[in-house]
Parts: C-alpha cells; sequence; structure tokens
C-alpha cells in the first residue's frame, strides 16, 4: 500500500554531501524570500534612474524622489512604480500558525469566481 514518506526521510536517505547541498540551497531560498527593499533600493539595485522611472509614469523626477522617501505611500502608486520598473508588486501576508498567503486584488479575485463559474 502506497504511504507519503517524508522528505526528512528522504534527504536523511541520500549521501552527506548531497544532505550538505540541499540545506545549503534551501538556506540561500529561505535568504532571498527574507529579503526585503526599499522602492529605491530596489530602483538602484535594478540599474534604473529616477528620471527613467518617472517618463514612464507621465512625472516629475521630484516626485519619485519624495515617494522614495514616504513612510507610507498608497498600494496603487507603490504598484505602478514597480510596474514602471518592469516588474509586478505582490503582496504576502504571513501567520505564525500558516503558511504565507499572497493577496490578490478584490477584483481579480472577482474575475477568477466569474470564470471559475463559467465553466
Amino acid at each position: 500500500m502506497y504511504r507519503p514518506v517524508p522528505v526528512e526521510e528522504v534527504i536523511a536517505a541520500l549521501p552527506l554531501d548531497e544532505q550538505k547541498a540541499i540545506a545549503k540551497r534551501g538556506a540561500e531560498l529561505v535568504a532571498k524570500v527574507r529579503r526585503r527593499m526599499t522602492l529605491a533600493e530596489l530602483r538602484k539595485g535594478r540599474k534604473i534612474s529616477q528620471a527613467t522611472v518617472a517618463e514612464a509614469l507621465g512625472i516629475g523626477q521630484m516626485q519619485i524622489s519624495r515617494l522614495e522617501k514616504r513612510k507610507d505611500p498608497r498600494l496603487s502608486t507603490m504598484a505602478r512604480t514597480v510596474a514602471a520598473m518592469g516588474g509586478q508588486l505582490t503582496m504576502i501576508a504571513t501567520f505564525p500558525d500558516q503558511e504565507p498567503v499572497v493577496l490578490i486584488p478584490s477584483r481579480l479575485a472577482e474575475k477568477a469566481t466569474r470564470r471559475a463559474k463559467s465553466i
């Protein structure tokens, strides 16, 4: 009869060098997930100037400078700014008693619900 095998058992059965490689890669992935950046750090990391982002948004460079210094920017503004850098803003809710949850705008949820009902 089939029974699920815990991943820990599978890893424990591997040679020690493979176990270390798996642990190292796991630590690298966790570090990526835990990495946090401000909008300015993100823009600089992508080697994009404030002027380039401002032009893509149709606003002045000074407004991008102010946006990057704001303590509480609007979510829609952050989403547009990230999109101007070629990305997509994703929000993740974390709780101590469950896996992280990706939050989606309610308009996307409504479209998904309508699509599912039509199938």
